[in-house]
């Protein structure tokens, strides 16, 4: 029996000036319960269910804590708990595109999100070091690499992943709302709470802009993104 806890991300799509202002609906992380299901996405995800209801246009998903509603067209189908079939996710022509696989599929992010913001920060150089210390792919400061257990922080995978998990942290944080959540990647949490908003530096403003166009001008027909208006 395999049991897995997944997120779901609804990632709004337009352009990037309607981009800033739309909100990432993020549900809870789900947990596992005794017996249920699994929905699988076209995305690759597996979401553990404990139902679920055809609604037309949308498929309504029970799970423990709640329901979500997604469109019919996203789900790949619905497997047995002790049954279920892997399901190879398409790579992202990328470089390091098997390391930001993992750790999407890993974490519930979506790999598109995750290279853009690599593409951002370091152009996808793995020894990049800024003036600010910031290292390696995902630009990582050397508090936040040492809280997720980096022990090379210039190792790829090793980098991608606990990127990918402070990422899946702010955007728990803020609610799954990307502008905020990149914005407090950028300038750190600090000063969000500081100016309730985006903070108001240029160098801030400009961080969110580029990874909010580039997540929308490269990979805006990718089916592993569901995107809702």
């Amino acid at each position: 029996m395999r049991v897995e806890k997944h997120s779901l991300i609804r990632f709004p799509f337009g352009r990037a000036t309607r981009a800033l202002g739309c909100a990432i609906v993020l549900f809870a992380v789900l947990a596992p319960v005794a017996r249920a299901d699994y929905a699988v996405l076209q995305s690759g995800q597996r979401l553990h269910i404990t139902g679920y209801e055809s609604l037309g246009e949308t498929i309504r998903l029970t799970m423990q804590g709640g329901t979500l509603e997604i469109p019919a067209d996203s789900l790949l189908r619905i497997d047995p708990e002790d049954t279920f079939l892997p399901v190879k996710v398409k790579l992202l022509d990328v470089p390091f595109a098997n390391f930001i696989a993992d750790s999407a599929q890993s974490h519930g992010i979506p790999a598109e999100l995750l290279a853009s913001v690599i593409a951002v920060e370091s152009n996808f150089n793995p020894n990049a070091v800024s003036v600010k210390s910031a290292r390696g792919l995902m630009q990582l400061m050397p508090k936040t690499a040492t809280r997720f257990g980096v022990t090379n922080v210039f190792d790829p995978r090793q980098n991608i992943d606990a990127g990918t998990r402070y990422l899946k942290e702010l955007l728990l944080r803020y609610n799954g709302d990307l502008a905020t959540t990149l914005a407090a990647y950028n300038a750190g949490p600090d000063r969000i709470g500081q100016f309730r908003t985006l903070p108001p530096y240029r160098e801030t403003r400009e961080y969110v802009r580029r990874v909010t166009e580039k997540l929308n001008k490269n990979f805006k027909s990718s089916d592993q993104i569901l995107a809702f208006q």
